[in-house]
């Protein structure tokens, strides 16, 4: 069995419970606690900011580097998706439309 030592255990404890403090930070005041309108209006773009740094990479990246060709079924599938949601305003089509695309291009002539 592997020993760890005092220093590690340190580490993780002190972690655990600066995490637990700042969690409940919130949690442990008695008052009601107002984000100020500012980060409100902020908040509101936070999940189209996560949705970008997810997808677009995945779009223009392979293996860790920028695509080098335009010959990538990805591109021309975001491109559809993109046309099919500007055109309908449809998620569920927009899907469809650009998994449409993908997979015959990706499996059937190997972009």
């Amino acid at each position: 069995m592997n020993s760890t030592d005092a220093w590690t255990l340190g580490v993780i404890v002190g972690l655990a419970a600066v995490t637990v403090l700042t969690r409940g930070f919130f949690l442990m005041s008695n008052q009601t606690w107002q984000l100020p309108k500012w980060a409100q209006r902020g908040l509101q773009y936070a999940p189209i900011a996560a949705l970008s740094a997810v997808v677009i990479p995945e779009i223009v990246m392979s293996h860790g580097e920028i695509i080098g060709t335009w010959q990538d079924a990805r591109l021309f599938a975001a491109i559809a998706g993109v046309v099919a949601y500007q055109t309908t305003r449809n998620v569920l089509l927009t899907i469809v439309v650009g998994m449409a695309l993908y997979l015959p291009l990706h499996l059937g002539l190997g972009f």
